[in-house]
């Protein structure tokens, strides 16, 4: 038998750095069977969008009223969030955003962005999800990966709020029932600037 310290300790670190992207979408999940998904503010100076124009959306539109681009969506403030079909706390925070599109008629848009595989999902999930949820904001479908690649997605769900300019404001990664309050703060000091 080898001495530890001969083993092929590099394979195993590019394997793991191999392997790391495939797990990293829902790792931050952390509930999609149990448990909140310990959402957190993203520090402005840590976000990297933040404080730059938001990327548009290169989605299908699934579900829902309402615009289906930033580009439509222009002028009001807009929160775009990345969730699954197999994420719990994504369950929990859409009749949150329901809430505060209510609470924001015409001031405030969701839009919804799916990042679920086409091998692993289809159209009439991502709808009957939003069904089940409650909510008539856009579902919107990131087949490709592309408007994925665009925003930085540390945990699921990872919302991106924006303001009526189209600029990124905040950043939050994960969520948790106390957070729809901080959100909520945000949006309403960002409607009124």
């Amino acid at each position: 038998m080898k001495p530890f310290n001969q083993f092929p300790i590099r394979s195993l670190v590019v394997a793991l750095a191999l392997l790391a992207p495939l797990a990293a979408p829902t790792l931050g999940c952390n509930g999609t069977t149990s448990g909140p998904g310990g959402g957190s503010v993203v520090p402005d100076g840590e976000a990297g969008l933040v404080g730059k124009a938001a990327p548009e959306l290169e989605v299908e539109a699934v579900a829902g009223d309402g615009p289906k681009s930033l580009a439509e969506a222009r002028g009001t403030v807009t929160i775009v969030d990345f969730w699954g079909t197999f994420c719990k706390p994504c369950k929990e925070s859409f009749p949150k955003y329901q809430e505060l599109v209510d609470t924001n008629a015409g001031k405030l848009f969701v839009l919804a962005v799916s990042v679920d595989d086409p091998e692993d999902a289809q159209k009439e999930q991502l709808a009957e999800f939003a069904k089940q949820t409650n909510v008539s904001f856009p579902i919107l479908w990131d087949k490709s990966k592309k408007t994925a690649a665009a925003y930085p997605i540390p945990k699921m769900p990872t919302s991106y709020v924006i303001d009526k300019k189209g600029i990124v404001r905040h950043m939050h990664a994960g969520y948790s029932p106390d957070e729809a309050e901080h959100i909520a703060k945000e949006v309403e000091a960002l409607i009124a600037e």
